[in-house]
């Protein structure tokens, strides 16, 4: 694929797994810093086609990273791009480091850039890299359309946006054993029946894998389905999930029994440098081994890497068992109005544990619920969690804790609606994302006024200083995306247990007559789309879907997310019945103690703690 002049001694080209893109009069036409640009049709349809078929696809650019970074979402684009790098810098040290990071070979990479300079530079700094000039494109495209295999749900994407974001976490250790201790890496193992399901996966990754395949002992479907039943063989399949996100499955062993010798060792190099491999090794006990060829990783006889935990599957999860008595528990995750909720599920014998949103220390309240909240609490180091609870008043130095992580729950109950509401706000010298407040642009706002506004509901910390090093230190990124509210509910379902059912509560779309939030019931009915599709296609999880029930003006008080007293009661009787049915048995329920609960509802929060209701 590399053009004769750029590398004259190329006889055989690898398959490309990487596009790697240069911006200007590349990918698009004209210079960014220079002024318009000009989107490139045919290159748009380039990398959704081949993002598709697993291509990957990132950027080495000159330009400033804020306003090409800017462009792309403009264009739509944004999302297929992976690891970009666009600075200054030259270009050839780049693709290695850039190479390096996504754990993949030169050879498997294709650089287009207008320059040849640029790609004369790259070539020497990695040698083998496929390289083209994009007047070439017309001329590539049906090759790279055809290449790679089907892959319509980006599947492949996703799993270098979690090696992505695994790498940013990096960074930010000096102590790689510190990192690989707070990754909190999980390896589960299958076995026997268990992996026949997979064979098409495990073919691929024996005949594909070259950097962690210890054997190197390609086989035919054939040979693999006679080897998999042979019972002097031990055959299992390596899972792996971390705070990041799950890898799947990205390992493979054979034992030969009676030689205690392995035939298989093979990996994923999505996995590279988690500790996997040897930790795989010593759980088969050090076998004979003996390696053939170049592998990324040298293996020991000795060592067992005390930061993965083996996960043994749903047979031995805690959350699997119901309570003593039948009783299951039930947390509740959402904003504080859910807790009218409590006393009607507990007349079905249910035990509810509580997390909403709370005054924190600067008497601000901070909900605690949005998805991108919850993954900066999994993913970011507890020191940049401890820097921007400090820098940011209206977080506080709870805003990271939550109740998810902790095994002891047997039914997660989830409202997502402030991802419906908040927006995000990104820092600029980080690129972190914080939600905050809801249909309201603090960049745009007098900060003296503001500051007077906050004053007056006594938040402490937000006065005009603070607003001012605010609107210069982070940009405005909008609501968040369906498309990313999307990823970061797969990103949820793949933290909490797998026997754990989770069950969805959408919002209403009545239009309140006079409400503040411009927009909110359209924006909740495209949400509400985006929930419903994840929920449908996502394994154990359940929508309670309350437009059902709350259809006029009259069910809601203040805004769309705030409900009337007996709408409280039917969205508990029928998330009671929901989970009565996912558990296959009807929930016992106590009419007295739901006469109880209707009786303390009409009286108000006050006289109740009075009355110890």
């Amino acid at each position: 694929m590399a053009l004769a002049t750029d590398n004259p001694k190329r006889t055989s080209e690898a398959p490309v797994k990487v596009i790697i893109w240069d911006l200007d009069d590349t990918f698009w036409r004209g210079t960014l810093s220079e002024g318009a640009v000009e989107a490139l049709d045919e290159n748009l349809r380039l990398v959704r086609d081949t993002a598709a078929r697993g291509i990957v696809h990132t950027i080495v650019s000159k330009n400033d990273f804020a306003p090409a970074e800017a462009k792309l979402v403009e264009l739509g684009i944004r999302d297929l791009f992976v690891f970009p790098q666009i600075s200054w810098q030259p270009k050839g040290p780049i693709i290695r480091q850039l190479l390096e990071q996504m754990q993949l070979r030169a050879p498997n990479a294709l650089f287009l850039d207008d320059n040849p300079i640029n790609r004369a530079e790259a070539q020497y700094y990695n040698p083998g890299l496929q390289v083209a000039d994009p007047a070439e494109l017309p001329m590539l495209a049906p090759k790279l359309r055809a290449s790679g295999k089907p892959d319509p749900a980006l599947s492949r994407l996703k799993q270098y946006k979690l090696l992505e974001r695994q790498q940013q976490a990096r960074t930010q250790y000096n102590d790689n054993l510190a990192f690989l201790r707070d990754a909190r890496v999980r390896v589960q193992f299958r076995e026997d029946a268990a992996v026949l399901p997979d064979l098409g996966r495990i073919e691929e990754l024996i005949n594909r894998s070259n950097q962690l395949n210890f054997t190197k002992h390609r086989v035919t479907l054939a040979e693999l389905e006679a080897s998999l039943l042979d019972p002097a063989r031990r055959w299992g399949t390596v899972r792996v999930q971390d705070r990041f996100g799950d890898y799947g499955l990205v390992g493979v062993y054979c034992l030969n029994l009676e030689e205690n010798r392995v035939e298989q060792l093979v990996f994923s190099c999505r996995i590279l440098h988690l500790g996997v491999e040897q930790f795989t090794y010593a759980h088969l006990g050090f076998p004979a081994l003996e390696v053939q060829g170049e592998v990324a990783t040298e293996l020991n006889r000795q060592e067992k890497p005390d930061w993965i935990t083996l996960d043994q599957g749903n047979d031995s999860d805690p959350a699997e068992a119901p309570r003593a008595g039948g009783r299951l528990r039930v947390l509740l995750k959402g904003g504080c109005d859910l807790g009218q909720l409590t006393p009607f599920l507990q007349a079905f014998e249910l035990e509810v544990v509580e997390e909403f949103n709370y005054n924190n220390e600067h008497q601000i309240p901070v909900h605690l619920e949005h998805t991108a909240l919850l993954r900066a609490g999994r993913e970011w180091p507890a020191a940049e969690q401890q820097r921007l609870a400090a820098a940011l008043s209206f977080l506080g130095q709870d805003a990271f804790a939550t109740q998810l992580w902790q095994p002891g729950y047997d039914v997660l109950v989830y409202s997502p609606l402030m991802d419906y509401t908040q927006e995000l706000y990104r820092e600029k010298a980080t690129g972190r994302q914080i939600p905050f407040g809801g249909y309201q642009n603090l960049l745009t706002v007098d900060p003296a006024a503001q500051a007077a506004r906050y004053a007056q509901r006594r938040f402490q910390g937000m006065d005009e200083a603070f607003l001012r090093r605010f609107q210069q230190d982070f940009a405005f990124e909008g609501q968040i995306s369906p498309e990313q509210f999307t990823e970061n509910l797969r990103w949820l379902r793949a933290q909490v247990p797998a026997s754990v059912p989770v069950f969805f509560l959408n919002g209403t779309e009545i239009d309140v007559p006079g409400s503040p939030e411009a927009g909110a019931a359209q924006r909740h009915r495209v949400m509400n789309q985006a929930l419903a599709a994840f929920v449908a296609g996502a394994a154990n999880c359940y929508l309670i879907d309350v437009r059902e029930f709350i259809r006029t003006p009259a069910d809601v008080t203040n805004n769309l997310r705030h409900y009337q007293r007996p709408q409280y009661r039917t969205l508990a009787q029928r998330l009671a019945t929901a989970i009565g049915q996912w558990q296959g048995r009807q929930l016992a329920h106590s009419p007295w103690t739901d006469l109880k609960a209707r009786a303390a509802s009409l009286v108000p929060g006050k006289l109740r703690g009075l009355l110890k209701w």
